[in-house]
């Protein structure tokens, strides 16, 4: 039986999420490529390439309509991406806000 380590939570908290455009990129596009190029996977996205270049690079967010086009392409649905790009997003934002975030009280 392997052992079982604790997750530090706060050393998770504080790593960056990867984008999910770049695991697209590094997880998925390495498979799609083997039978397709990429301008033929962009047109099958109905996309251009451009936009599937940025969306891999990690230099736009995957849109809800990105979500339904990557997850019908995978056969996993979109819920996968939009919820790698929510966890991504949020990271992003509670770095950006946490001195406005610390005024704010809890109400409970």
């Amino acid at each position: 039986m392997k052992p079982e380590y604790a997750a530090d939570r706060k050393k998770l908290a504080a790593r960056r999420p990867i984008h999910p455009g770049i695991i697209f990129a590094e997880e998925v596009m390495p498979e799609l490529r083997r039978h397709r190029t990429i301008g033929e996977i962009a047109t099958l996205l109905g996309v251009s390439r451009q936009t599937l270049h940025r969306v891999m690079a990690g230099d736009i967010s995957i849109s809800s309509e990105m979500a339904v086009r990557l997850g019908k392409l995978c056969g996993n649905g979109p819920g996968i991406w939009i919820r790698l790009q929510g966890r991504y997003d949020t990271w992003e934002a509670a770095r950006r806000l946490v001195d406005e975030i610390e005024k704010i009280p809890t109400l409970a």
